[in-house]
């Protein structure tokens, strides 16, 4: 029997079983849900105590959550997920914690900090978490998981307490890139894209790789020499013409000022108690006026096109995040952060898909290494991972 405990990935009291039937593309399969999804007759708490004692239970599930118990698969809990899943850092100020199995010196990541410790620890086949800013991709590169983030807009994001809608998307993770397509095929609409990607080029902009670990290079470069060999060539042409830290500037201000739309009120009225970082994001977010917001979410749509222009031709490749997994109670430097947002933001403010791949291991920690390609192409997308996974095989 495995100790649920020693992971901490499940909010107390939260880790039960069902399956609503036994058949079905996903039969066999446990599932985790992120405590931001609606399960029916229990309450959906966003990783804040306050939260929970002040909204209804639910009496339905999350149309999503519904999809995959349709499907066959087991649910198997509720995981732990930063406040308002307004963190990529993976500490809850209420619940602690939750364990990186790949490195459990090292924080997992979030917000879908939960999520990313059941699926890596074994605990569930595949984790359902959400990415906003990175919260799949992030804690997935962390734990040594393959991550989706699918094109916005292509999942009901109904029945999940959202953070900024401009942005939102479920998405999932898991240590077998089998149950990652699996549940893909069940999930993910027909692609709207549908070019030969093997007539694309694969992109290494520089300007992207210019604010990752200077070890990351090396260690990936093996495996983007492999991934080369499926496409018609490499470019590191320029994707910002060195604006990153510019474009992620803008996409903060405009997932803020959503954020602080959607939850101010609950925080004025109830005065929860928010964690260290939660509680002085959402102070500043309260700060964003709404013509600031306006002229923020202007530049980000200009960026968006720069982005699809880009991938009219190609697929970019990239890691995951900047930097390697710090270790717990230690916290990454203010430069690291806005270097991983800077490498984020670009699917989460273009609406793209990303699939983030744990191919290698640098000082023990994993790196996953990502491809972003246009949008609406996520089941090529998966199929690209598969050929990479064969290639690596």
């Amino acid at each position: 029997m495995t100790d649920l405990t020693h992971w901490n990935a499940f909010v107390p009291g939260q880790e039960f079983s069902f399956q609503e039937q036994a058949h079905g593309p996903l039969a066999g399969l446990t599932m985790s849900v992120k405590d931001l999804f609606d399960i029916a007759g229990h309450p959906t708490g966003a990783g804040n105590p306050d939260w929970q004692s002040s909204h209804a239970v639910p009496l339905e599930h999350a149309p999503l959550v519904q999809t995959l118990l349709h499907a066959g698969a087991r649910f198997v809990g509720k995981t732990i997920t930063e406040e308002l899943a307004y963190s990529l850092v993976g500490e809850n100020a209420h619940y602690g914690t939750p364990v990186n199995p790949h490195n459990p010196d090292c924080i997992p990541g979030g917000s879908s900090s939960g999520a990313a410790s059941a699926a890596a620890a074994g605990l569930s086949d595949f984790s359902i978490g959400t990415d906003t800013a990175g919260s799949i991709r992030l804690p997935a590169s962390f734990c040594g998981l393959w991550g989706l983030r699918p094109s916005h807009g292509t999942l009901s994001s109904r029945g999940v307490v959202p953070l900024s809608p401009s942005f939102d998307t479920p998405g999932w993770m898991s240590k077998s890139l089998d149950h990652l397509s699996r549940v893909g095929d069940v999930l993910l609409p027909p692609d709207h894209n549908d070019a030969d990607f093997g007539l694309l080029k694969l992109a290494l902009p520089e300007d992207i790789w210019r604010l990752v670990h200077p070890g990351f290079d090396a260690v990936l470069k093996p495996f983007m020499d492999r991934i080369a060999s499926l496409f018609q060539g490499v470019i590191n042409d320029q994707l910002s013409q060195n604006q990153l830290i510019e474009w992620q500037d803008a996409f903060r201000m405009v997932q803020g000022h959503e954020a602080w739309s959607l939850h101010g009120e609950w925080i004025r009225s109830q005065k929860p108690h928010l964690g260290p970082g939660i509680k002085e994001r959402f102070e500043w977010a309260s700060t964003i006026a709404d013509g600031q917001a306006q002229v923020a979410r202007t530049d980000m749509m200009r960026h968006a096109e720069v982005v699809h222009a880009y991938l009219e031709d190609a697929v970019i490749c990239m890691p995951t995040v900047s930097y390697l997994a710090p270790q717990k109670g230690h916290a990454s430097s203010a430069e690291d952060r806005t270097h991983a947002l800077s490498l984020l933001c670009i699917a989460s403010m273009a609406g793209l898909p990303q699939i983030t791949m744990p191919l290698a291991v640098l000082d023990g920690k994993a790196v996953g290494l990502s491809l972003v390609s246009r949008r609406l192409s996520d089941r090529q997308l998966l199929s690209l991972a598969r050929k990479i996974q064969g290639l690596n095989h």
